[in-house]
């Protein structure tokens, strides 16, 4: 089982409100997950963003891994490191080695 922290869509049409939850990624976006960790409002200005810090921990630390858009959340609230951010695009030629013989 694929365990993933994502959003789950709330709120009435153009009025979007989200839960953030531990989920099988199985499931579908809104269906059924396993705990309810926190809340995403993005019509406040600025964005509010409330977290269960304890369980979200928890949840990483037991493998669960959470989307990009929830990991920016958590990385702005200070919960995760910069160093699970996924890693940039690389440029041209970098990261290349030649096969020496």
């Amino acid at each position: 089982m694929a365990v993933k922290i994502r959003l789950k869509r709330m709120g009435a049409k153009k009025k979007p409100f989200y839960r953030i939850v531990i989920a099988d990624s199985h499931m579908a976006r809104d269906g059924r997950f396993v705990e309810e960790v926190g809340t995403y409002d993005p019509l406040k200005n600025p964005s509010k963003v409330i977290l269960k810090e304890e369980r979200v921990s928890y949840w990483i630390g037991q493998g669960a891994q959470p989307t990009d858009t929830v990991k920016r959340l958590l990385i702005g609230q200070g919960i995760i490191d910069r160093q699970l951010k996924p890693k940039a695009k690389m440029e041209k030629g970098e990261g290349v080695e030649s096969l020496g013989a």
